[in-house]
C-alpha cells in the first residue's frame, strides 16, 4: 500500500508525481522528469546536470533502504522560480545517512536546500532549487 506524501506548503504551483518500482532501472525516468521540469523553469544547462544528479543520489540513497518489491515515488513541485523534488520510499525502519556524510555534502552542494525525513513508515528526502544559482 502506497502512503500519500504531505501537501505542499505553496498552493500556487504545478505538481507532478510519479511512482516506480524502488529499482536503479527505472531512474532514468526520473531524471528526465528532473530536466524537464528544470528547463520548464529555465534552468542554466548546469543547473539542470546538477539537479539530475542530486535527483539521482537522493533515490540511491533511499533505494538502499527500501524494502523489497518497494516503489519509489517522486514528487516535484514546481513553483515560479523553484523546484522542489520530494523523494520517498516505504521505510522498513532503517535510517538514512547523516547529514555529515560525503553523500548527503554532494546532495547539499548540487541541490542547496535538502532535508529528509523518517516518518509515518516512509523516508523522504527533499531538495529544493531556486533558479539563477540561488539556491
Amino acid at each position: 500500500m502506497t502512503q500519500a506524501l504531505p501537501e505542499p506548503d505553496v498552493d500556487d504551483e504545478d505538481l507532478v508525481v510519479l511512482t516506480v518500482p524502488a529499482d536503479g532501472a527505472y531512474l532514468s525516468v526520473l531524471r528526465t522528469a528532473t530536466a524537464g521540469l528544470a528547463a520548464r523553469l529555465h534552468f542554466t544547462l548546469d543547473e539542470i546536470e546538477d539537479l539530475r544528479i542530486a535527483v539521482d543520489e537522493a533515490c540511491a540513497m533511499l533505494l538502499a533502504t527500501a524494502p523489497a518489491d518497494a516503489e519509489l515515488t517522486c514528487r516535484f513541485e514546481v513553483a515560479e522560480q523553484t523546484l522542489t523534488v520530494a523523494v520517498s520510499v516505504p521505510s522498513n525502519g532503517q535510517r538514512l545517512p547523516g547529514t555529515e556524510t560525503f553523500a548527503w555534502m554532494v546532495l547539499a552542494a548540487l541541490a542547496g536546500s535538502v532535508r529528509s525525513d523518517v516518518s509515518g513508515g516512509r523516508a523522504t528526502i527533499w531538495l529544493t532549487m531556486k533558479r539563477d544559482g540561488s539556491r
